[in-house]
């Protein structure tokens, strides 16, 4: 028998804007809600509802979850998800008796299916809907580093990187009420010795990409299923790369296939301005709307019309093909040992329903297809009886391009770190000069947030993919611009607190930092 851990990594960066009644990078966080997230506790509502046997894990990092709880995006995202609904309405009435009818009907009855489950199930509240499952024990929830910082970058400066994953374990437990056992380090960057910090903050275990595990010392006997114990006694899960292959590959795996939706094909740039402008989400460019007419066809400009439900059973075979092969590979490990192999299948959880829109329709499907040699549960589950593991250090590495650091300190990034390892020492010796003083305690406070959403991983990543590049420059720029404002304050012993106040209205999450946490 076999161990499947499903693991959904739920990130985005925080982002959050009073100062404009409309703001374009926001629509990130609207296009998850809509598209995976509340998608994914719709699902997991129908398995229990059907007393489906189901059991995944998910990463709720703490920038995410602080925009859930946060009243003014919480309130931003109803009225744009009533605005989209009120579209799927038009669309229905414009392209009836047309080519488009049938897919135009779906989508209405899919946005008004949402705005139901958003107001009356939910109450607006989508973590009241996420702490239900995770009291069951079905659903896992780890936590993350504070902003999703990047551990191996910053570990020149170990007073962040201990801030990062006490923050984030904090936070975890402040929203949803329980004190998280696992982390998905971000971009699973790992370094030698951070297994330490972990197991000081009470942590059992992590994720790592394959290599993490295949390249530790020794080498571990279960390779990358089954985890291994490091040198702190954290356990260390690594990715499976079967399932990846299946799942994450767009072109060779399940995502491509010619009957799924079109991602880039949306009625926001395919019809007229003016038939689309009144619910783009800002007043200029064409952007998504969410209502994709085409199915990805082929290689071709030639798109055919999308059709839901023949997309919805081409995601049931392929959930009942990824349990077929998880079959045979149990069958396949289980024959070179005597043990229960554990099988690692990590994702970021925007990928189903967002990047691939039917695949929360896989999950659900392999959730109803699981059979009794494949059995679905989670990391703490599986600890919590009798497993395969070895003694080993894990290798350094990331899941990012080429397995190490290249994506986040390169010729387009690389001089963002001096700047971010100049605040950090600034930021511990601030809290060691200043720290004792009530007084003071706010400004601190209010540094330790401008410097760990300085430090989030998201800035350089968009910076080398080259999307979105000036909005990143502008909020690495704008948090330290921030924290030396709020340190010249405490050197010269004048304290302005109407820009305290001003910093802290603009980005009110971690509301129980204590500055401490950086010396």
């Amino acid at each position: 028998m076999t161990k499947l851990l499903l693991v959904l990594h739920a990130h985005l960066p925080y982002v959050r804007h009073p100062e404009h009644p409309v703001f374009l990078e926001e629509n990130w966080f609207f296009e998850g809600m809509i598209e995976t997230y509340l998608p994914l506790l719709m699902m997991m509502d129908r398995l229990t509802g059907d007393h489906i046997p189901w059991g995944m894990t998910m990463t709720l990092s703490p920038p995410l979850l602080s925009m859930m709880e946060d009243p003014l995006l919480t309130e931003r995202f109803g009225a744009r998800l009533h605005l989209l609904t009120e579209l799927s309405d038009r669309e229905a009435d414009r392209t009836r008796g047309g080519e488009y009818a049938g897919v135009a009907a779906f989508y209405q009855h899919r946005f008004h299916t949402l705005n139901r489950f958003w107001k009356e199930d939910l109450g607006g509240q989508i973590l009241s809907g996420f702490r239900r499952h995770i009291q069951t024990g079905q659903l896992e929830a780890i936590t993350c580093c504070a902003t999703h910082g990047f551990l191996p970058l910053l570990s020149t400066t170990p007073e962040s990187v201990k801030a990062q994953i006490r923050v984030g374990v904090s936070t975890h437990e402040r929203i949803l009420g329980v004190k998280p056992r696992g982390i998905w380090l971000a971009e699973c960057g790992y370094f030698t010795g951070v297994d330490k910090i972990l197991s000081e903050e009470g942590l059992q275990f992590f994720l790592m990409d394959t290599h993490g595990l295949l390249y530790a010392n020794p080498f571990p006997q279960g390779e990358v299923y089954a985890p291994i114990k490091t040198p702190a006694g954290v356990y260390a899960f690594g990715r499976d790369p079967e399932s990846s292959h299946l799942v994450w590959s767009a072109e060779n795996g399940y995502p491509g296939d010619p009957l799924y939706r079109d991602f880039y094909r949306d009625i926001g740039y395919d019809l007229p301005y003016d038939l689309v402008a009144p619910y783009l989400h800002t007043d200029g460019p064409r952007g998504m709307t969410g209502l994709k007419y085409h199915r990805i066809t082929g290689k071709t400009d030639q798109k055919e019309v999308y059709d839901p439900r023949l997309a919805k059973e081409k995601a049931g075979d392929h959930a009942r093909d990824f349990m077929r092969r998880k079959e045979e590979q149990s069958r396949r490990l289980s024959s070179l040992a005597n043990w229960s192999p554990t099988v690692v299948c990590p994702f970021d959880a925007e990928l189903f329903g967002h990047w691939w829109f039917e695949g929360v329709d896989f999950i659900e499907g392999l959730f109803r297809e699981a059979t009794g040699s494949v059995v679905m549960t989670t990391p703490t589950k599986l600890l919590s009886g009798d497993f395969w593991v070895s003694d080993a250090q894990p290798e350094p590495s990331s899941w990012g391009v080429n397995g190490y650091n290249e994506v986040w300190i390169n010729q387009t990034n690389d001089w963002i770190w001096p700047y971010l390892s100049e605040a950090s020492r600034e930021m511990t010796q601030a809290v060691r000069l200043w720290g004792k003083d009530p007084a003071f305690a706010d400004v601190l406070a209010q540094m330790g947030r401008e410097l760990l959403l300085a430090q989030s991983s998201d800035w350089p990543f968009l910076l080398t993919t080259g999307t979105a590049v000036e909005y990143a420059q502008y909020r690495i720029s704008e948090h330290l611009f921030r924290f030396k404002t709020l340190r010249s304050m405490l050197e010269n012993a004048n304290v302005d607190r109407s820009i305290v106040e001003e910093y802290r209205g603009k980005s009110p999450l971690f509301p129980d930092l204590n500055p401490w946490v950086f010396a």
